[in-house]
């Protein structure tokens, strides 16, 4: 199937969601975003507007604010947080589209999804980031070698729609990774969140990078990280990606100064913007109770 014989619906137009719609887009897919109230009237106005080296670009953009049931693409991207996760699968359960492909965190697996959108559902996590200031994409792009987008079947299988979905990847030229143990890497994903995330995020408390609190925050993090990793380890959850089982057996302080490094970085200070910083500690306040949850009925 041709990239013009796609069409793919991203429910969700924040960072995640408009850099996908922006590669695919760019690759020649038949592409909406699904987005609603003020960003819907932005994107229908100005279009999708990104960064480009210093300079605000603008691409037109298919987007709506209704989805029919019966109107269906060959992939749905639900870019959302994990903690809105469930309410958008809600309001995709009656769609008939074939393929819904979540792109958040998981630290409990995925019976609950599942029962509401069924085999449908493909758990993926993306592979990149960045910010929306006043209504621009700032995208964030690691290195290849050090993240890509994953995606796997529940059961590990390599199937029809794991190649077709591969073949979505390689014209928009995003490195990716099929993974045969989605849960166990979105768990491992889930407590790298936690730990980071939650060293910055503290009771809507937001932590200056800079002060000398810093080292504090940096071992907050260590402790933190390495407690969970062990923890679902004793679970029997594998570990990956498997770099992590090298960080749980390293000495804390060169942890610390590994962390102390990177909360003086750039995307940290942007991580501590106001928006940004109240939607991400919503979400970590989520993945602690949930895969506290989780580790408790592991053990229980």
């Amino acid at each position: 199937m041709s990239a013009k014989q796609n069409r793919i619906l991203i429910f969700g137009a924040g960072v995640i969601g408009s850099i996908y719609a922006m590669k695919f887009m760019e690759a020649g897919y038949d592409v909406s975003l699904f987005a609603r109230s003020d960003r819907f009237r932005l994107l229908k106005e100005k279009g999708l507007q990104y960064n480009d080296k210093g300079t605000v670009r603008s691409i037109p953009v298919k987007v709506i604010d209704t989805l029919e049931n019966d109107d269906i693409y060959d992939f749905i991207f639900v870019t959302v947080r994990y903690d809105r996760a469930e309410s958008a699968l809600l309001a995709l359960k009656d769609n008939q589209s074939p393929n819904i492909v979540t792109m958040t965190n998981s630290p409990i697996g995925f019976s609950s999804w599942r029962g509401i959108v069924g085999d449908r559902l493909l758990p993926a996590f993306p592979g990149f980031g960045g910010q929306i200031k006043a209504g621009v994409l700032y995208a964030r792009f690691a290195p290849k070698f050090l993240m890509a987008t994953a995606f796997g079947e529940m059961n590990g299988a390599v199937t029809q729609r794991i190649e077709s979905l591969a073949r979505v990847f390689q014209a928009a030229k995003l490195p990716y990774t099929i993974k045969k143990d989605m849960k166990a890497y979105l768990i491992t994903h889930s407590v790298s969140d936690i730990a980071l995330l939650g060293g910055l995020y503290s009771g809507n408390q937001e932590i200056d990078p800079i002060t000398p609190g810093t080292r504090k925050t940096a071992r907050k993090i260590t402790v933190t990280l390495k407690a969970y990793l062990r923890a679902i380890q004793k679970a029997g959850v594998a570990v990956d990606p498997p770099v992590f089982k090298i960080v749980s057996k390293l000495p804390s302080f060169m942890l610390d100064v590994l962390f102390i490094a990177w909360l003086r970085t750039k995307m940290v200070k942007d991580m501590l913007l106001p928006d940004y910083a109240n939607a991400a500690n919503r979400e970590v306040v989520q993945l602690q109770n949930d895969l506290t949850k989780f580790l408790s009925m592991q053990n229980g």
